[in-house]
């Protein structure tokens, strides 16, 4: 069974299970956290969480969090129907041609250009500071 949640303060899920191990990857403006954690009957299980920094109108942030619930008996099931669509699409990309963007000096078609945002790569740096002391 797969559970899917959508909030911005899970402090009362996160209480009820124990965290055994824990990977955060950072993609873009988003950062994904995927948590095994047990049950109470000491089972595993993992929760997949898709963090994107939101601001508020007043221009204060918040994190909106996605988080989707997957529990052992489905971890085959899902793993190969991700590995399947992943896939499907490396073989499409594959088969389309290449766009290329322009280096310094060159010219380009600013549409084309991804939108890139830095303000939350600030909160990683003072993060990875703190940790290391």
């Amino acid at each position: 069974m797969i559970e899917e949640k959508t909030e911005k303060n899970d402090a009362s899920e996160d209480s009820e299970h124990q965290e055994i191990f824990s990977k955060a990857v950072r993609a873009g403006k988003r950062t994904y956290f995927f948590d095994v954690k047990s049950t109470r009957r000491n089972d595993y299980f993992l929760t997949i969480t898709e963090s994107k920094k939101r601001f508020q109108k007043d221009g204060r942030f918040f994190f909106e969090k996605h988080k989707i619930f997957l529990y052992k008996e489905d971890f085959e099931k899902f793993a190969d129907g991700f590995t399947e669509v992943i896939d499907f699409i490396k073989t499409v990309k594959a088969n389309e041609p290449v766009n290329h963007v322009p280096f310094d000096g060159e010219k380009g078609d600013p549409e084309s250009y991804t939108d890139v945002e830095f303000d939350d790569l600030e909160s990683v740096e003072i993060d990875e500071k703190q940790k290391r002391g």
